[in-house]
């Protein structure tokens, strides 16, 4: 087993060069034994808590390594739950709705089709990364010489789908126009989630790449602006009222206007600041530093308690379950809930933004636009061997401005503001840029670039 597969917040690895089922049967035993540790000394009162869910993706490997998982897990006495193919959301789910010590998701989100992975889960689905479980889990995974065991825990199937229905349909509010929806599945698992949640709403979708094949269109990445053409494409062609793209395990999407215009994940999230507030006045929301402006002015606007957070689905849950946050939103295209375990959902979101655009007298770009009050450079890559040094050079240079390292070093100033982090896993530096005016990031970008090189 390569120690390379094991991420910051996942598992992650090209099928079967360096992540096969040997390695998938020793990371079930592994997160098995770790999951099951933390129980000690806990009481729920379940007998489904020594228990876990494992759930797949549509990926052609993902069944054999999901059945190879399973085996691994039984070898060390935990029963499994096997939920079957799902979008990872539905992972979170299972482990609240069945109360389970914890899941494993058999996915390689947004990768191209030859990886595969393992995004694991703890009690109340509560993510396990680097810092909170998963190097205990590389080392216990690292240490074991073999692949066999006698099995003394025992596996059943689950299809959870009409339950996940019915839970993420309670957000839905009891008015719901009719509307034209383009919805682009990135043969994914929306492909799947998207016609069994939707069916029978007031709702005319037109689906691309709804099929699972084993390949994929285009790279299952929403974030990828070339991504986006064939939905652009149908949204005008079919005068839809919107269009969404989902990344390939559903846990993330990204939106476009009635116009074809990409709504940055930042301004749909200032976006959804008053219809949450408005609910629960006052709240906390948290986003992630990369965010635009927009979004602290907003949630300051309507009455609510602004919460900057770092990069990453832990840092945000975590920062959502610390300040008991009625949502949050990051820029990659997560969506968090409260009321959704403090977890992602794509799904749920895509609920809200039915919700919004029902109750609201105007076209969605018209909500949007008066949220476009400034300039972003969008996040760049930049191949820098020493990436503390560039930082620190970076934090000299722009020294007058307000500094912060909460995570890499962000510069603020009246008009325009950077953050630039590193890479978890690349000699990459990663760079976000916003000011007042166009001619400003401009000027701003090309000092950067004088400093960092030629962007990726």
């Amino acid at each position: 087993m390569d120690p390379v597969i094991f991420k910051a917040y996942d598992i992650r690895g090209i099928y079967p060069d360096e992540l096969k089922e040997e390695d998938a049967w020793k990371i079930g035993c592994a997160t098995a034994r770790f999951l099951r540790s933390l129980l000690r000394g806990y009481e729920r009162g379940q007998a489904a808590t020594q228990s876990l869910c494992v759930g797949r993706d549509m990926r052609t490997h993902s069944e054999a390594m999901a059945n190879a998982l399973i085996e691994g897990m039984n070898s060390t006495g935990a029963n499994v739950i096997d939920i079957g193919m799902i979008d990872t959301p539905q992972m979170y789910f299972a482990i609240n709705h069945l109360g389970t010590c914890g899941g494993v998701q058999v996915t390689a989100s947004h990768n191209p089709a030859k990886y595969n992975g393992f995004k694991i889960s703890g009690l109340d689905a509560k993510p396990i990364g680097a810092d909170t479980g998963l190097k205990d889990i590389e080392h216990i995974a690292l240490a074991l010489l073999h692949t066999k065991g006698k099995v003394t825990g025992s596996a059943e199937s689950r299809d959870l789908t009409a339950e996940y229905k019915k839970h993420v349909l309670k957000f839905l509010r009891p008015k719901v126009k009719k509307m034209k929806i383009a919805i682009d599945a990135s043969n994914g698992m929306a492909g799947k989630m998207v016609p069994a949640i939707f069916d029978k709403l007031p709702v005319q979708i037109t689906e691309l790449n709804f099929e699972h094949t084993g390949k994929f269109k285009h790279e299952p990445n929403p974030l990828v602006e070339k991504n986006l053409a064939g939905l652009k494409a149908a949204i005008k062609k079919n005068k839809c009222d919107f269009g969404v793209c989902f990344d390939g395990d559903a846990d993330r999407l990204i939106m476009v206007d009635e116009k074809g215009h990409t709504i940055g994940c930042d301004l749909m999230t200032a976006l959804m600041v008053p219809y949450f507030l408005q609910k629960e006045p006052k709240s906390t929301v948290v986003y992630d530093l990369r965010s635009s402006r927009v979004v602290v002015e907003e949630i300051i606007k309507h009455g609510g308690t602004p919460r900057r957070e770092r990069v990453g689905h832990a840092y945000m849950k975590k920062a959502l379950r610390d300040s008991h946050s009625i949502f949050g939103g990051e820029l990659s295209g997560h969506f968090y809930y409260r009321d959704n375990f403090y977890a992602d959902s794509g799904m749920i979101t895509l609920v809200h933004a039915i919700n919004i655009i029902s109750e609201a007298n105007a076209p969605i770009s018209e909500l949007i636009n008066p949220l476009r009050r400034y300039f972003s450079s969008g996040e760049l890559n930049f191949t820098v061997e020493n990436k503390q040094a560039k930082m620190d050079e970076l934090a000299r240079r722009y020294g007058e401005g307000q500094i912060d390292h909460l995570d890499g070093v962000t510069v603020g100033y009246k008009d325009w503001w950077f953050n630039c982090r590193p890479s978890n896993t690349e000699p990459l530096l990663r760079l976000n840029i916003e000011a007042r005016s166009k001619e400003l990031l401009d000027e701003k970008l090309s000092e950067m670039t004088e400093r960092l090189g030629k962007p990726e």
